[in-house]
């Protein structure tokens, strides 16, 4: 197994390809074009997995490119290269030309306005390097997996454990005065144990993400909490068809605010694909749900003081008391709305989702309790989500509640529902609040829902 540790030459390289972007930008002029941008990146990944304490895999991963976007007036043409050389530069500019020249013309085609475009940022501290070695990765995920095992004799197998280090920068440009970049990173720790036997065995997972590896959770800590959702599935059986209160834990709980994230998002409204088309100043939630916008979080997953165009980012109420107050804009899609764009081109910011009648005891086992009776989803299986009518339909795995107290686990069902009703029957948002990428949010639970069981 090679010993191996690098790290991006952040400093230097950022120089050089701000003279990359200048020198294409430059060119793109000459060539005849009426407006350019350009982006320059690289990224460095190693990636490790053991299982049955043993190393199955080692990946590193070395990439960078220059992709250029050029306009002849409202028609676009789009070019990349990895070869950063003189004459590649160039070649790759004249091709996007080429391209751009035969086109159709699209009158909501070009580079944001001047005056929306990031002049001046903060540093935001979404960088941090890891010089961990193969060993060292490998030891962390057996770390994780020995743990798993250890918990019980019925954690009998794993489909094993993984590191991951990946660090990258970019520098991008456009002809209306905008360059800028940054560096950043995410580090990952994961396993998966198996517990039982047969064909009663069940498998669960549990893994810590951040951009800081010192602050990722302790190895041991992930290992036996996946051991212990594992053993939990065990007891898993079919309930009844029928119509349910439905709380979804944390990391699904994502989900649903992802959903109305979709629904809200420029392309999807301009296409008229959404259930919340022409939602803007209307009740989308329950009338004690917000959420917040925060591209500002220092270190944060989904942290950025421009977006994906250099378009400066700005913290913002999305929904206050269930009414929504804005969607999620590109320059492009903000155009095809008569809009201008909300600085989300390349997604959403730090979104924060939470409910004003939540109390200190509203966490996990008080949910639980305000629930009473009903299914608790920890799993959903499938993709049966359809964002133009809002029909909702998922296979899942999850616990049979009575009485706030979990009973058995439940396989072999189907969760149903029209998102615009599940929206507006959010009951409660806990506080156990779960980060994961660019949202958080605790568990939900939504009044009732139709489950299609035994």
């Amino acid at each position: 197994m090679p010993n191996s540790s690098s790290s991006l030459p952040i400093a230097a390289n950022a120089a050089r390809f701000s003279e990359i972007v200048a020198f294409v930008l430059a060119h793109a002029k000459k060539t005849g074009a009426s407006d350019a941008a350009a982006e320059v990146s690289e990224s460095l990944g190693l990636s490790v997995s053991v299982r049955k304490n043993d190393v199955e895999t080692v990946e590193q991963t070395r990439d960078r490119s220059l992709d250029v976007t050029v306009y002849a007036g409202q028609r676009r043409g789009s070019a990349s290269t990895s070869d950063f050389s003189e004459a590649a530069l160039r070649e790759t500019v004249e091709a996007a030309w080429h391209i751009a020249r035969y086109t159709a013309e699209d009158p909501a085609a070009g580079l944001p306005d001047s005056d929306m475009l990031a002049t001046d940022y903060p540093d935001l501290g979404l960088h941090y390097g890891w010089d961990v070695t193969t060993e060292a990765a490998a030891e962390l995920a057996l770390r994780a997996e020995r743990a798993a095992l250890a918990v019980d004799p019925r954690i009998t197998n794993t489909e094993g454990a993984s590191v991951g280090a990946y660090e990258g920068q970019f520098i991008m440009g456009n002809s209306r005065g905008f360059m800028g970049g940054y560096p950043y990173s995410r580090h990952s720790l994961s396993v998966a144990p198996i517990a039982g036997r047969g064909n009663r065995m069940q498998r669960d997972f549990w893994y810590s993400s951040e951009r800081d590896a010192t602050k990722l959770a302790d190895p041991e800590a992930v290992g036996r909490y996946a051991a212990e959702r594992a053993l939990s599935r065990l007891s898993a059986r079919r309930i009844r068809t029928g119509k349910f209160p439905v709380l979804f834990e944390a990391p699904l709980a994502l989900g649903l605010l992802g959903a109305l994230t979709q629904a809200t998002s420029g392309g999807a409204l301009y296409r008229r694909a959404s259930f919340l088309v022409d939602s803007l100043g209307k009740p989308v939630l329950a009338d004690h749900i917000d959420i917040a916008e925060d591209p500002f979080v220092y270190g944060g997953m989904g942290s950025s003081p421009f977006d994906d165009e250099g378009v400066r980012t700005q913290a913002r109420d999305v929904v206050q008391a269930g009414v929504l107050q804005g969607y999620f804009l590109s320059t492009y899609t903000g155009r095809k709305l008569g809009m201008p764009s909300t600085g989300n081109a390349g997604g959403s910011h730090n979104l924060t989702m939470t409910s004003r009648l939540t109390q200190p005891g509203d966490d996990f086992a008080g949910m639980l309790k305000k629930m009473g009776t009903g299914f608790l989803v920890t799993e959903l299986i499938g993709q049966g989500v359809n964002y133009v009518t809002g029909d909702y339909s998922r296979g899942a795995f999850g616990y049979w509640v009575e009485n706030g107290e979990i009973q058995h686990a439940v396989e072999e069902v189907t969760i149903a529902g029209f998102l615009p009703d599940m929206f507006k029957q959010i009951v409660a948002i806990g506080n156990d609040t779960l980060m994961r990428g660019t949202k958080r949010t605790g568990s939900i639970l939504i009044e009732r829902m139709s489950i299609a069981g035994a």
